[in-house]
């Protein structure tokens, strides 16, 4: 079955791994295709450390994660990544098996969001592999183009088939009801 549900999600979002993770739990995943976006280009390569109120607001983000998805194993990371060469990585995986892409984003949400590792890093993304395709910039922009048409600005994002947002990390309960509305 081909994936019906576009997902649109960035590693350094603390809210994208917690709905990437319950999408995993509730056996939704396979039917997203995951669309890897930066909502912050701006972030430097390699990740600087936070502190002052950059720092202040990092913790509250995993502060408010930990009780939106209690369980779920996360960290607080020294910053945030510059996500560009982890969305690259991830979308050559996914140009050669859907199912190897799958499994490479849910290991570099965890790389970061559980080991603190900087996916900005070439030396730490070698240990991934190394992006295989010309056209990588290509997707990557239609990717973000297709993102920017849905008139969100932010991830995560779920858009249905028939062109329902599901924004933000949101209850289990909503997530089931909205992958169970009609087309």
């Amino acid at each position: 079955m081909a994936p019906d549900y576009l997902l649109y999600s960035d590693f350094n979002c603390p809210f994208c791994y917690a709905l990437h993770e319950r999408l995993h739990e509730l056996q939704l995943l396979d039917r997203c295709a995951w669309r890897g976006v930066q909502h912050a280009p701006h972030l430097p390569r390699p990740m600087k450390a936070w502190g002052g109120s950059l720092g202040a607001e990092l913790r509250h983000e995993v502060a408010v994660v930990q009780r939106l998805a209690p369980g779920l194993p996360i960290a607080l990371p020294p910053g945030k990544p510059n996500t560009g060469p982890a969305i690259a990585l991830a979308a050559s995986r996914f140009q050669r098996d859907r199912e190897a892409g799958m499994q490479m984003v849910r290991a570099l949400y965890h790389a970061f969001w559980v080991k603190g590792q900087d996916i900005s890093n070439p030396l730490v993304l070698d240990e991934f592999g190394i992006p295989d395709g010309s056209d990588l910039d290509q997707v990557m922009g239609e990717w973000e183009v297709a993102w920017h048409e849905t008139g969100q600005a932010g991830v995560p994002l779920v858009v249905s088939p028939g062109g329902v947002l599901l924004v933000g990390c949101v209850p289990t309960e909503q997530i089931q009801a909205f992958f169970s509305l009609p087309d």
